[in-house]
């Protein structure tokens, strides 16, 4: 064999294993596309499975409590941005899709509200304030917001709300407070902030707005217009309590919590007083007044104001008012003096409430004015004369009664109310084996301001002699008679009966001649009559008012509420009366 040919069989033999080396690489290239196509393939699947977890998470953040849901997407609404996805806009067909959707617009629908983002997604706080699922869980056969405002745990009367269900109150709102804690044991989802008058569902913790809960807070916080305080005394409408019963507006029961009907009565009568319903009806005219720093007295005024808005609210839930934060307030500012347990008089309490409302009001004994005077202060002149002991000698009489110290002086007062006194009730029986109950005219005990009857008063060490006459007669008239002795061993009560006119008690005769000219108008008409029953310590009061609007009279005693005649009032053995003066406008409309 030539060189030639050896040559050629070694290249051939040395080209062999390029060519199986060449082979391999081919099928190596191979491989190496697969696994490409393969792990292109895992990440599709990843990609996928990313994108139905997250479509799970959304389900179920939809499923819970105060998350949005999530809006649907119609396919054929669908554009794809440049750069997002495969197709003529290039891209990776693995990537992320970013959808926009598209609404058109329908002229018939109403534009709904964007929901707000915040931190970084839909709050849907809207959307649940407006639906709540648990309104109409609320009881408001429960409701009783005349109580003091404490929570019911911590008696605290900070942030308090109440519960719309149960009608208790608790404090708080926020995680492990009262009424979270409370809302979640017991499943009672509505409450309502006392002070700020807002709905909150609890335990989601949002507010609720919806237009028909406007009558729960009406009832915590009733107001009026001038309008409507105007056409209080005018109107006769019956209004009906959310329990079917109805009232008349004014005309309400309070509640007896023990033994407080002899605050009840007074506070009864001075509700139908019109000029000082009327301001306090209006809380503007009495929450600007300035009081120094610590002054729990004006406390006093502002329930007056509350329990005056609840007696006449006409949309109250029932027929009855519990004036327990007014007697509260009358514990705490008169010093335990008047109490809820305890049995008091009411003229004290009269006599008390009248100066305490004046002073807190701002008002001074003498030269600021307040509407309590406006409405009752008159004022009287009364004359003094010291007697000499009886036991002197009469010549000894004589010689002190030329001292000026003996001398008659005169003093200007002025006079929230009149004492009436009676005369002294008999202490034997008659033939019948009774006690005889004598009557007095209304104008015999009257007769103490004209001027010229004159009454001994007795004190520890020295006598005298006074006589009274009116000056200056107030648009409305107390009167107080006086039915209570007090001694060193017991209280007695004097039961004679005062016959009265219900109408037209003209007092020009009790003025002095020369302020008679001033008062154009002296003729009174009763409005308001307080009645005590039984024993002195143990007895009940009762009170019958006018209806302005209707004209007729009404017995209230506690919660019952029943109409009475005219005549009936009379044979009362009334203790506090209120007279209001007729002006020249004003025409008889009680008929009695």
């Amino acid at each position: 064999m030539s060189s030639r040919g050896k040559r050629e069989r070694e290249r051939e033999a040395r080209a062999a294993p390029r060519g199986a080396g060449g082979g391999g690489s081919s099928s190596s290239s191979s491989s190496s596309r697969g696994s490409s196509r393969s792990r292109r393939e895992g990440e599709a699947e990843r990609s996928r499975g990313r994108r139905e977890a997250e479509r799970d998470r959304g389900r179920r953040e939809a499923a819970e409590p105060g998350l949005a849901l999530p809006l649907p997407v119609d396919p054929a609404r669908i554009k794809r941005e440049p750069g997002t996805g495969s197709g003529s806009w290039g891209g990776s067909a693995t990537g992320p899709v970013r959808v926009k959707r598209e609404r058109e617009p329908d002229g018939d629908s109403d534009p709904e509200p964007e929901p707000t983002v915040r931190y970084g997604r839909f709050d849907p706080e809207d959307q649940r304030s407006r639906h709540c699922p648990y309104l109409d869980t609320i009881n408001k056969s429960v409701l009783d917001f005349d109580f003091e405002k404490l929570c019911s745990i911590s008696l605290s009367h900070i942030n308090v709300y109440a519960c719309l269900v149960c009608g208790k109150y608790f404090q708080g709102r926020g995680l492990k407070s009262h009424a979270y804690i409370h809302s979640v044991q017991f499943s009672h989802h509505v409450f309502l902030n006392l002070h700020t008058l807002k709905f909150y569902c609890l335990p989601d913790n949002y507010e609720i707005i919806d237009s028909s809960l406007e009558d729960i807070t009406y009832v915590l916080k009733p107001t009026f217009t001038a309008q409507q305080i105007t056409n209080l005394d005018k109107q006769a409408k019956l209004s009906r309590a959310y329990d079917g019963t109805t009232y008349l507006p004014g005309i309400v029961g309070l509640n007896n919590i023990k033994a407080n009907d002899y605050a009840n009565a007074v506070l009864q009568a001075l509700s139908n007083v019109p000029p000082l319903r009327n301001y306090f009806l209006e809380e503007e005219n009495y929450k600007s007044i300035q009081r120094p720093p610590g002054d729990i007295m004006f406390l006093l005024v502002q329930r007056f104001g509350e329990l005056m808005r609840k007696l006449w609210n006409p949309r109250n839930f029932k027929a009855h008012v519990s004036p327990h934060e007014m007697l509260q307030a009358v514990v705490l500012c008169s010093k335990k003096n008047f109490q809820i347990t305890k049995q008091g008089d009411g003229v004290d309490f009269l006599s008390w409430f009248l100066n305490a409302l004046h002073s807190a009001l701002g008002g001074t004994k003498k030269k600021k004015k307040t509407i309590v005077t406006d409405v009752f202060q008159g004022s009287m002149r009364i004359f003094t004369k010291k007697l000499p002991h009886p036991d002197l000698p009469a010549e000894e009489k004589a010689q002190l009664l030329q001292n000026t110290e003996y001398q008659e002086m005169m003093v200007e007062s002025t006079f929230m109310y009149l004492t009436l006194d009676l005369p002294t009730a008999p202490l034997y029986k008659d033939e019948k084996e009774q006690l005889i109950i004598p009557q007095v005219p209304l104008f015999s005990i009257l007769a103490k301001f004209n001027g010229a009857t004159e009454k001994e008063y007795k004190t520890y060490k020295e006598n005298f002699l006074k006589r009274f006459q009116l000056t200056k007669l107030p648009p409305y008239l107390i009167f107080c008679i006086k039915r209570f002795t007090k001694n060193n061993f017991f209280v007695e009560k004097n039961p004679t009966i005062v016959n009265f006119p219900i109408t037209n008690v003209d007092l020009r005769e009790y003025l002095s001649e020369e302020v008679q000219a001033a008062h154009a108008n002296t003729t009174y008409d009763l409005i308001a009559n307080i009645v005590h029953d039984g024993k002195p310590s143990e007895g009940s009061y009762r009170i019958h008012v006018l209806h302005h609007g209707t004209g007729k009279w009404y017995e209230l005693q506690d919660l019952q509420v029943t109409d009475i005649l005219p005549q009936m009032i009379t044979l009362s053995e009334a203790y506090i009366q209120i007279w209001k003066r007729r002006e020249e406008d004003e025409t008889n409309q009680q008929g009695a």
